[in-house]
C-alpha cells in the first residue's frame, strides 16, 4: 500500500469496528454514507460520536451538512476547535457494490478540514493496477487519506483485517484499538496464507484485468432480466440483483429472491441472499441476490451461471 505503517488485527469485522472509536470519541463528529457497513456502524455506535449521515454518494449532500456544521461553528468557535471531525466512506460499498467519489471527498476534506477514514475490504485486491484499492485507481496519493482499513476475508482469502497510514496514526491503535488490545494474534497459517496472497498479488499483477474483464462480462449478461435490476460497478466483483418492482411486502421479496436462490443452487450454481440484522441496521437496504465474481472462474462458468440465473429469473417472476 507504501504507506508508513499497518497494524493487524485477527478479526477482520473487528478493524474498522475498533479503528473508529480508537480516534473518534464523544462530542466529535462524523460524517457517514448511508450506505455504511455493518461493521462500520458498530465503529460508530461504540465511539458515541455525533453522527450525520448524508444519502448514499452524495456529495452535494454531504457539503450541505458540511456547510451547516460550518455555520454552527461559527456561533461556539472554542467548542469547535476540540471537535474532531470525520468522515467515513468505502471504497466499494458492500451493501451497493458502487464506488465512492475519492477525487470529489478529497476536495471536501480540504475545503471544511476534515479527516477522512477509507474502509476498503472490498476494493482492496480488487481495484487499481495493482490492486492497491481506490486510491489507485483514482490515481490519489495515499498520504491524503488520513487512515485506510480493510478485511483480509475477501480478496486475501485468509482471515483478519489491517489498518495502513502514517506512523503516528498507527501507533495510537497499538493501546486505543479495542479489538487489537483485547484479541490474541493472528494464528501464523492465517497470516501465512495472507502473505502468500500478496506474493501472487505482487507478482501476477495480470490478474486485476482479467477479473475486471470477468466482472465486466457477467454485468453485461445480467442486464436486461425481466422484472430484476443489476446494481452496482461494472467492475465490481461483488454486486446485488434487486426486484425492479417490490411486491409491497420485504417477506415476499425475500422469497421471490429465495426461489431464484434455490432454483439456481438445484442446478449447481451457488447464490445468495445479502443478509443483513434487519432490527439493528440504521438504514435497511433492500433485499438482493448478491453475486460474487472471482478470478479463477472460466468464462464458460461465468456464462452458464449468466444463463441460468435468467433462467430462474424468468421461471419464479412470471
Amino acid at each position: 500500500m507504501r504507506t508508513e505503517e499497518a497494524i493487524i488485527y485477527s478479526y477482520g469485522f473487528a478493524t474498522i469496528a475498533s479503528a473508529i472509536p480508537a480516534y473518534s470519541k464523544r462530542g466529535d463528529l462524523v460524517f457517514v454514507d448511508e450506505s455504511a457497513c455493518f461493521a462500520i456502524q458498530k465503529g460508530l455506535q461504540a465511539s458515541r460520536s455525533n453522527l450525520k449521515y448524508f444519502k448514499h454518494n452524495d456529495m452535494a449532500d454531504l457539503e450541505r451538512l458540511l456547510k451547516e456544521q460550518e455555520a454552527e461553528d461559527q456561533k461556539n468557535p472554542r467548542k469547535a476547535r476540540v471537535t474532531r471531525r470525520f468522515i467515513i466512506v468505502e471504497g466499494l460499498y458492500m451493501n451497493t457494490g458502487n464506488i465512492c467519489p475519492l477525487p470529489e471527498l478529497l476536495k471536501l476534506k480540504y475545503k471544511y478540514k476534515v479527516r477522512i477514514f477509507l474502509e476498503e475490504s472490498l476494493s482492496f485486491g480488487v481495484l487499481g493496477e495493482h490492486g492497491q484499492g481506490v486510491t489507485e485507481h483514482f490515481g490519489i496519493n495515499i498520504d491524503d487519506i488520513d487512515l485506510i482499513s480493510a478485511n483480509m476475508e475477501n480478496s486475501l482469502a485468509s482471515v483478519g483485517g489491517f489498518c495502513c497510514g502514517r506512523s503516528f496514526v498507527i501507533d495510537h491503535q497499538r493501546l486505543s484499538g479495542q479489538g487489537y488490545c483485547f484479541s490474541a494474534s493472528l494464528p501464523p497459517m492465517l497470516a501465512s496464507a495472507a502473505i502468500e496472497a500478496l506474493n501472487i498479488m505482487e507478482e501476477n499483477p495480470d490478474i486485476f484485468s482479467v477479473l475486471r474483464e470477468k466482472c465486466q462480462r457477467i454485468h453485461n449478461m445480467l442486464q436486461g432480466i425481466s422484472g430484476m435490476k443489476v446494481v452496482g460497478e461494472s467492475f465490481s466483483p461483488a454486486f446485488h440483483l434487486q426486484l425492479e418492482k417490490s411486491t409491497g411486502s420485504r417477506e415476499s421479496d425475500v422469497k421471490l429472491l429465495q426461489a431464484i436462490i434455490d432454483y439456481c443452487t438445484d442446478r449447481q450454481i451457488a447464490l445468495t441472499q445479502a443478509r443483513y440484522l434487519d432490527k439493528d441496521e440504521k438504514f435497511l437496504p433492500p433485499p438482493s441476490i448478491r453475486v460474487v465474481v472471482s478470478v479463477e472462474q472460466t468464462e464458460e462458468e461465468l456464462d452458464k451461471a449468466a444463463a441460468l440465473i435468467k433462467e430462474a429469473a424468468q421461471h419464479n417472476l412470471h
